[in-house]
């Protein structure tokens, strides 16, 4: 799917459907790349470059159907943006990680390096479908291009990259966008002045009582919400990008048209058949029916 953005020379992929990991085209990286310590998201120990003991010969979850109820939720609020199948099938052309110490070495570095991009793309593709973000699409595209030039990098130049620096510049337009999406939201739908004036951006909000609080367009970038009680809140064109919402009760709310909002947020959150949720977004299956 493709959507023209004012310059008919400006198109990107809106489905975003390379930006979703594609397990089956993987050689299951985030098994094996990344650590994990036991806790209450994993029920072991495990060492960055050492296989997890579920991860099958074929690159599958042995307990894939089970994991919640085996420990390993961890596993169920990870996303790699599609990084997996990139730096398997084009950084690393189709080979494989077990084909040599050299080769696995590489893959485990790069792995990280191209999920930091990856979801880059994720949110600046978001902020070109947004109709209030014109006034700047021109640089969105830019740095779209940009960010997707790096991600087809050679491994060893994917290691040097100054990822910091790119994403700072990254986020100067995340910001821009924000600020204008939710200026727009308060001007065409004259939301309440005090919701208007919400600024928590980073604030400790966790186990904070919000039910059915009104955070229209409301700035919650990186906000602390594990475990808040946001039944029923209303957080329409709320900038939600790197907000914590593990374990918060979002039972009841409405996130439509709130931007920056990933699937991993949705899934480390509970919710029910009632909680509202942006259109590229799904239920998740442990979320409550009623």
């Amino acid at each position: 799917m493709f959507e023209n953005i004012d310059d008919p020379n400006l198109k990107h992929d809106i489905s975003r459907s390379n930006l979703r990991a594609d397990c089956e085209n993987c050689f299951g990286l985030c098994c094996v790349a990344l650590p994990f310590a036991a806790s209450a998201d994993f029920a072991i120990d495990k060492d960055a470059a050492k296989p997890c003991p579920n991860l099958q010969p074929d690159f599958r979850c042995g307990i894939h159907k089970s994991l919640r109820e085996q420990g390993f939720k961890g596993c169920t609020v990870f996303e790699c943006f599609g990084a997996g199948q990139k730096v398997s099938q084009v950084t690393f052309g189709g080979a494989d990680w077990r084909e040599g110490p050299e080769t696995a070495k590489k893959m485990f570095d790069v792995f990280p390096v191209m999920q930091q991009l990856h979801e880059m793309l994720w949110y600046l593709t978001e902020a070109l479908t947004l109709k209030a973000s014109r006034p700047i699409h021109r640089e969105l595209s830019s740095m779209h291009g940009e960010t997707e030039r790096l991600t087809q990098l050679s491994p060893d130049a994917l290691m040097q990259l100054d990822v910091p620096s790119h994403r700072a510049d990254v986020n100067v337009l995340l910001l821009r966008t924000s600020e204008l999406v939710r200026t727009e939201s308060h001007r065409k739908h004259k939301y309440s002045q005090k919701s208007k004036r919400i600024d928590r951006r980073g604030a400790d909000l966790i186990g904070t009582n919000l039910k059915g609080a009104d955070l229209r367009g409301a700035n919650l970038r990186g906000a602390y919400l594990i475990a808040a009680d946001l039944r029923g809140a209303d957080l329409r064109a709320a900038d939600l990008i790197g907000a914590d919402f593990r374990d918060a009760d979002l039972k009841g709310a409405d996130l439509t048209g709130s931007i920056f909002l990933t699937q991993v947020q949705v899934n480390s959150a509970k919710g029910d058949a009632h909680t509202k949720l942006p259109a590229l977004l799904s239920r998740p299956a442990h979320w409550s029916a009623l």
